[in-house]
């Protein structure tokens, strides 16, 4: 939602980009406001795959306030170390042209996930929503970790045609 946002330039994706930029959050107000925007349309009536979100323990709480309407049911925590993590994003910076994608900005995304992300898997933990992934490895073999834990949420179709659409992501 941000990213589409910074691109339209609309005047929160203005604001956004100078944050992300430098490797910091958008305000919880802001973000929360696009999500529940963004929820109401009639693609996400059965319900969606939020990506990066929640954040912050402050994000994790506001979402569990609209839970009646969107209800949490699972959480993926998603495992690589910070070297992984780092050759990654510069590979991605490198490929798509992203201005936040810096060395400078990706250590200051590392501490900001250590003080304001990290502590949501303890979060979701206590209501036993989470689920850990390997990040590690071939793009395919994540893939199916991730379905075989959805298997009595998707069909078979609906995860291939998912499956198609991270794979073009990727490129």
């Amino acid at each position: 939602m941000l990213r589409e946002h910074v691109t339209n330039q609309t005047e929160l994706g203005k604001k956004a980009k100078n944050l992300l930029d430098e490797g910091l959050l958008v305000p919880d107000d802001l973000v929360i406001n696009m999500l529940v925007e963004r929820l109401s349309h009639s693609d996400c009536k059965n319900g969606a795959i939020l990506d990066g979100f929640p954040r912050t323990l402050g994000q994790a709480k506001s979402l569990q306030n609209i839970s009646e309407n969107f209800p949490i049911n699972k959480v993926f925590v998603f495992e690589a170390d910070n070297e992984e993590l780092i050759k990654r994003i510069l590979l991605r910076g490198e490929v798509s042209g992203r201005s936040d994608d810096t060395e400078e900005s990706i250590k200051v995304r590392l501490d900001v996930y250590n003080s304001d992300t990290a502590p949501l898997v303890n979060y979701y933990q206590e209501q036993q929503l989470v689920t850990t992934i390997n990040a590690i490895g071939e793009i395919e073999d994540i893939y199916n970790a991730i379905a075989l834990r959805f298997n009595n949420l998707w069909s078979p179709i609906k995860q291939e045609k998912i499956f198609k659409r991270w794979k073009m992501l990727e490129k």
